[in-house]
């Protein structure tokens, strides 16, 4: 999906942070994972009609490691299927929506809610947040004809993973974050780098851009440590950091990052001493509120997508008044979006139509920004061209966003990061 920021500064990334990439494979835990050349997206095979219904399930955190993620995932998705159906439905019925947790790695709930979702018929599943977790269940949902769309998942895995053309995304692979992030640390004179990385496809994958990108930029990783995110002390972790004390120091990985800062802070590798940098796993608003203010002052951490426009925002806390982090709320609304546009292109409503329609969807056609706007011209006979609320959409043959945004934020004393970015950059991801 592209993300073109629609507000704030839009940096085209050129030079040391150029982003024209060429495909890679995964990283971390996946290597004893099948995997082959994914079909194309548009390549799905026509299955029978559907029962006229669109049952739209999601499969978000509502609790473990990512739940702070859920509430924007939920409310981006619940915003969406709001307007569709004041529009008139899918297929001139409203949509079946059913919600449901994903929980974490530690658990099997993942599962379990898909067994829930696919014994309700669900056509398309949204989720889940975490790449690990999807590739847990990316097999049982793709081998039941459902489309799986994750608004989140950034491994490289997903690229070249067989799901049958029945996989798509609307976060970027993390080889567009990792880039960006490479460079971030090298342009803040950081030369000697120390990573801390959760031990995962997610969190290895990442750290391999990072490390790739900040050594051919010049710099050297000193240290990189792969961590246990279950483990109960990170204090054996934090002293082979400490002992190259290297000038930046990349934290990867999920809700587990409190424990690494404060081991961080014990051991004095503070913020106001050595610069610090996070990814979307651990950019949070709430993790870090119970420590003392200014732990976090000037920390920077990246994460996939543009700004939420104010309009946006505004919606999504009137559906969800405790709101307050916007991650991937865009990108969820959006795959609900798609997901319903694809079936009103293919008049019908099973997942193997939907995902024949995803790409044609996203690109080349008539440009229109809503779900009713899309929808009047598809019922004119158009083609359209859906342009999301995270920026214009355009899917790759393996059901990648083609061109995505990374923004850059920036923590404040009060330990929270401020939701408008520092910047945004902007690039092709070659496929």
């Amino acid at each position: 999906m592209i993300r073109i920021a629609p507000t704030g500064r839009v940096l085209a990334v050129a030079a040391a942070a150029s982003l024209a990439l060429t495909a890679c494979g995964g990283g971390g835990d996946t290597a004893a994972k099948q995997t082959e050349s994914a079909a194309p997206a548009s390549s799905a095979p026509a299955a029978a009609k559907g029962d006229g219904v669109l049952t739209l399930g999601t499969v978000l955190p509502q609790t473990g490691s990512l739940a702070f993620l859920g509430p924007p995932e939920f409310a981006g998705v619940d915003q969406a299927v709001k307007e569709i159906n004041e529009a008139g439905g899918v297929l001139g019925k409203p949509i079946n929506k059913v919600h449901t947790d994903s929980g974490d790695t530690t658990t099997n709930i993942a599962s379990q809610s898909v067994d829930k979702l696919i014994a309700q018929k669900a056509d398309a599943i949204i989720g889940a947040a975490s790449s690990s977790v999807s590739e847990s269940i990316i097999d049982k949902v793709t081998g039941a004809g459902v489309v799986q769309f994750s608004p989140a998942n950034t491994s490289d895995a997903f690229t070249t993973m067989n799901d049958q053309g029945l996989y798509f995304r609307t976060a970027p692979p993390d080889k567009l974050q990792g880039r960006v992030l490479g460079d971030l640390v090298v342009a803040d004179g950081n030369d000697t780098v120390g990573i801390l990385a959760m031990q995962d496809s997610y969190g290895s994958g990442l750290a391999d851009q990072v490390t790739k990108t900040a050594e051919a930029a010049g710099a050297t990783v000193v240290e990189r440590v792969d961590y246990d995110p279950k483990a109960a002390d990170f204090s054996a972790d934090v002293a082979k950091i400490k002992a190259k004390n290297p000038k930046g120091i990349v934290l990867i990985g999920f809700e587990e990052g409190a424990k690494v800062v404060a081991e961080l802070v014990k051991q004095g590798l503070t913020a106001d001493k050595y610069k610090w940098y996070m990814v979307d796993g651990n950019m949070s608003n709430t993790n870090y509120l119970k420590m003392p203010k200014g732990t976090l002052t000037g920390v920077k951490g990246t994460i996939p997508g543009a700004e939420a426009p104010d309009a946006f925002r505004k919606k999504l806390k009137e559906l969800d008044p405790k709101l307050e982090d916007f991650t991937y709320a865009a990108e969820s609304y959006d795959a609900a979006n798609l997901i319903a546009l694809a079936a009103e292109a293919a008049k019908d409503d099973t997942g193997k139509a939907i995902a024949g329609k995803l790409a044609e969807v996203s690109k080349g056609g008539e440009k229109c920004k809503s779900f009713k706007e899309c929808a009047d011209l598809l019922k004119a006979g158009k083609d359209i061209d859906y342009d999301g609320v995270s920026g214009p959409v355009e899917f790759d043959a393996n059901g990648d966003p083609a061109v995505a945004t990374i923004g850059v934020y920036q923590y404040g004393e009060d330990n929270k990061y401020d939701t408008t970015a520092v910047e945004y950059r902007t690039g092709n991801i070659a496929g």
